[in-house]
């Protein structure tokens, strides 16, 4: 008590106290946006969670508030949801790779490696040519990237396609488990390959070399010895060793200097999805995009900034849109015309393959945490991101009513 007036001295909020106002905050409001606005038609939940996460970001609330925004995001906060955000990510990034079916691309190499290049090859051109008018302005390009890094990031970022989030979007259209739907899987996955493989192309640090040649070439030896480990083992403990695999991976991929992302995909890939019961790992991905993601996508709207101008972000941010979508489209009408696809296959699997939400943004993320690309880029590449999610539903919906028998014949 103050000994000259008895009052109590008012209590010092902590900082758990802040973090659970915080948290409070990232699953109430998008939740209440999606449900109260009944936005899932074109915008599902983990979209207007992307949203809402950039608009928590320094460049809307904090502007709007900020004596509010520096009480609730102070530093010790915010590393505490980047810790959480990127343990989740790495989760799903794990379970992505998991989900990776390359037998069936194998069994229809020709057309999947026709389509999944095509796919990814001609919107990375695209968008590398929208990224090479954007380096004739400055502030677009971070202070530790070197000019094709950031062409080629750019570029692959406009070719992203989102396998996780295409997966809920296919369910939601009841296609994902008839033939057009496993064969839009095998484009993607091949694509899914493709881009984490030019990450790392990226990522090679020539100062770092031996490190991440080390790094390789460990991993190598001990994913035989980590198969053989697992295949000896009950499903039961296969889901806690799976964990310890992640986090040795995303480790020694981080230390070599390839990004601990990269780690996390590769953990994945080498675990086959017949080690584990799918409901189980569907309930995992499930219960990961609802317990733990809404973090990550309010810690990435966090890094938003709209240093260049807020007008200046966005026309950036339709650029690349444009770049990304016609690309898409353009790449998958060619594949359409070398296999002989009938009429519009190729637009219905060209809209569904742009998808881009959370595998582009955790793309985009890693290119600023290398200083490859500027928070400006980082903005533009969310919005555009966004807006081709958005845009996915709407779209594809009438083209299925109107080409029932694409959705109900073989390729």
């Amino acid at each position: 008590d103050n000994p000259r007036t008895g009052a109590r001295p008012m209590h010092a909020v902590t900082t758990m106290e802040v973090f659970l106002i915080a948290m409070a905050i990232i699953f109430c409001v998008p939740y209440l946006i999606w449900r109260v606005g009944r936005t899932d038609y074109f915008a599902p939940l983990v979209v207007v969670q992307i949203i809402t996460g950039i608009l928590l970001g320094p460049g809307i609330l904090g502007a709007a508030f900020p004596a509010y925004y520096s009480f609730v995001f102070t530093d010790p906060v915010v590393q505490i949801l980047n810790g959480l955000g990127a343990w989740a990510v790495m989760l799903f990034v794990l379970i992505a790779g998991i989900e990776l079916d390359l037998s069936k691309a194998w069994a229809n190499r020709r057309e999947s490696g026709i389509t999944a290049g095509l796919a990814l090859g001609v919107p990375l051109v695209f968008g590398a040519l929208a990224a090479l008018g954007m380096l004739r302005f400055p502030g677009w390009m971070g202070l530790e990237g070197q000019p094709w890094q950031f062409v080629v990031g750019v570029g692959m970022a406009c070719a992203v396609t989102a396998l996780p989030i295409l997966i809920l979007l296919m369910e939601k259209l009841d296609i994902l488990r008839e033939p057009i739907g496993q064969r839009i899987l095998r484009y993607a996955s091949l694509d899914d390959i493709a881009i984490w493989g030019v990450l790392a192309l990226v990522l090679l640090d020539w100062e770092r070399i031996g490190r991440q040649v080390g790094f390789l070439l460990a991993f190598g030896v001990a994913c035989v010895l980590f198969r053989k480990l697992m295949r000896a083992l009950p499903e039961r403990d296969r889901w806690y060793v799976m964990l310890i695999w992640l986090a040795i991976c995303a480790f020694g991929a981080d230390w070599s200097g390839l990004h601990f992302m990269v780690g996390a995909f590769l953990a994945g890939v080498v675990i086959d999805a017949d080690w584990f019961d799918q409901a189980d790992m569907d309930r995992l991905r499930h219960n990961v995009l609802m317990v733990m993601m809404p973090v990550f996508f309010l810690s990435t709207g966090l890094r938003t900034q709209w240093d260049v101008g807020g007008a200046t972000v966005f026309v950036a941010a339709l650029v690349l849109l444009v770049a990304s979508v016609a690309g898409k489209l353009a790449g998958v009408h060619l594949a359409g015309r070398i296999l002989h696809w009938r009429p519009g296959e190729a637009s219905l699997i060209g809209w569904l393959l742009q998808t881009k939400a959370l595998i582009m943004i955790i793309f985009a993320n890693i290119l600023l945490d290398k200083g490859i690309i500027s928070n400006a880029t980082f903005t533009a590449l969310l919005l555009m991101a966004v807006m081709s999610t958005m845009m996915t539903i709407p779209v594809v919906s009438p083209k299925l009513r109107v080409m029932d028998h694409v959705r109900r014949s073989d390729s």
